[in-house]
């Protein structure tokens, strides 16, 4: 058996590219930070969500900062459309009502909107994102780059598809709690 000698350029080399190809794999990597995970548990289970700071930072603090008063833990899903997005975060259940924080400026990305996308609503102005936000059931194309992205579901998405339907439904689903998974022991 004939034995080569390890060409250390090209080792440094090869690691070189591997580092590069890790890096580039970008907000991937943020799922190992707890600070940039929410735990979405709903009756049927427990839903992973994968914070984009990459995309909207403003949108993502002020959904961690709502989500550690417990806003979110209770609200109901007051308007979900089959093959679209289930919509929550109104803590009045109209779809009218938002949160004592001032609204977010749009941080419109590239990011296209597919199925677990997690996404800002907001009323015509763009600026006018607060609490309320929507799960993708599929890919919704005609939200690019004119509704924020703010994250992405990992885990549990079986469970999103088990929210109640309707605009609004009759017993509509609720959000048993929401938490950042850093604050979770």
């Amino acid at each position: 058996m004939t034995h080569l000698p390890l060409d250390r350029r090209r080792f440094a080399g090869g690691l070189a590219l591997l580092a590069g190809g890790l890096a580039a794999l970008g907000p991937a990597r943020a799922a190992d930070d707890p600070e940039n995970l929410l735990y979405l548990q709903l009756k049927d289970g427990r839903i992973v969500i994968r914070l984009r700071p990459d995309l909207a930072p403003k949108h993502v603090e002020q959904i961690k900062t709502l989500t550690r008063r417990g806003f979110y833990d209770g609200i109901v899903f007051h308007r979900v459309i089959e093959g679209f997005m289930a919509q929550t975060g109104d803590p009045t259940g109209t779809g009218t009502g938002h949160s004592d924080l001032p609204n977010i400026p749009a941080e419109f990305s590239q990011e296209p909107f597919k199925r677990g996308t997690l996404g800002m609503a907001r009323s015509m102005s763009p600026n006018s994102a607060n609490s309320q936000f929507f799960i993708c059931f599929a890919a919704a194309p005609f939200l690019n780059g004119q509704y924020t992205v703010w994250g992405e579901v990992i885990s549990g998405m079986e469970f999103v598809d088990k929210i109640k339907r309707g605009e609004p439904p009759a017993n509509p689903d609720k959000i048993v709690s929401m938490k950042v998974a850093a604050d979770v022991k």
